[in-house]
């Protein structure tokens, strides 16, 4: 099996026309890819450009990709480890690159080219083959774009760095196939933590990021149909166990991001669903079943 083949989950009649990688998340540098079939095309969005141009080109590389296959990019927020400034000049020329409307005046003191740039709202937008809808969440000053992404019948939520699990975040995301949220910290490790007060404090305040509790709150809010994939885990104040056992009663098949390796491939068919709820904490095996004619 290839890289670039999807990993199916049990459902034989269902056929993937969305899958995610999430190439790398944390605070060093954010980025995920999204492909998007369309009939024997795929179609191949980024979400976020916080790694560094050759070391993206170097992950889609391993999967048989290129930054010429990149169509479009989706931008949560211009914070450093989700937007480096470089990729002003090294985007692709045919890249277009989607921001929410109020991070327009950002995207342009960023460097991103007019026409390079589009925007997008709380109203459906087409992103190549795809529906986009875009909310502002609370996070630092500019806040964060949450993202709500429909493709044939199949759906797709990413949401990260926001401040807290309000219920218009969950009800933009609600129901989708799969979602794609951070779980940022441990309350107790973050406490612990040598980090300076004023730091805790942002974090912690309602305008930082999601703990492992909270990130399970929007979950069981937002009631994604079957998989959940745990983005931005900190280094310093969190886990891999710590998150899953938060996440482990909500019934969903959880993947865990990592700063330094990439996710399998997570399948998204249209209204895949778990089965009778059963409890599913880890990505099955790689190589499980490809999907064929996908890739």
């Amino acid at each position: 099996m290839s890289d670039t083949d999807v990993e199916r989950d049990g459902d034989p009649g269902a056929e993937p026309v969305m899958a995610l990688r999430v190439l790398a998340s944390g605070s060093g540098g954010n980025c995920s890819a999204l492909i998007l079939r369309e009939g024997r095309r795929r179609r191949v969005c980024l979400i976020d450009l916080g790694l560094s141009p050759r070391m993206t080109e170097g992950l889609l590389g391993s999967m048989g990709l290129g930054l010429s296959d990149v169509e479009h990019v989706l931008l949560t927020h211009f914070d450093h480890d989700h937007f480096r400034p470089i990729w002003a000049r090294r985007l692709p020329g045919s890249a277009r690159c989607w921001v929410h409307a109020a991070h327009e005046p950002a995207a342009r003191a960023a460097g991103i080219s007019a026409g390079a740039l589009g925007t997008i709202d709380d109203r459906p937008v087409g992103v190549g083959p795809a529906a986009v809808r875009a909310v502002r969440v609370a996070h630092d000053e500019a806040g964060v774009a949450a993202f709500r992404i429909e493709h044939a019948g199949s759906s797709v939520g990413y949401v990260t760095d926001v401040g807290r699990p309000t219920e218009a975040l969950a009800g933009h995301v609600r129901g989708v196939d799969l979602l794609a949220v951070e779980s940022n910290y441990c309350p107790r490790l973050q406490a612990a933590s040598a980090r300076p007060e004023f730091l805790k404090r942002r974090i912690m305040g309602g305008a930082g990021h999601l703990s492992n509790q909270q990130s399970a709150e929007l979950v069981r809010r937002a009631s994604p149909r079957a998989d959940v994939v745990l983005l931005h885990l900190s280094r310093q104040c969190n886990r891999p166990d710590l998150a899953l056992a938060e996440h482990s009663a909500n019934g969903r098949r959880v993947t865990v991001s990592s700063q330094h390796r990439p996710t399998p491939w997570v399948p998204v068919a249209p209204g895949r669903a778990g089965r009778d709820g059963e409890a599913l904490s880890s990505p099955p095996p790689v190589g499980a079943r490809a999907a064929p004619g996908l890739f």
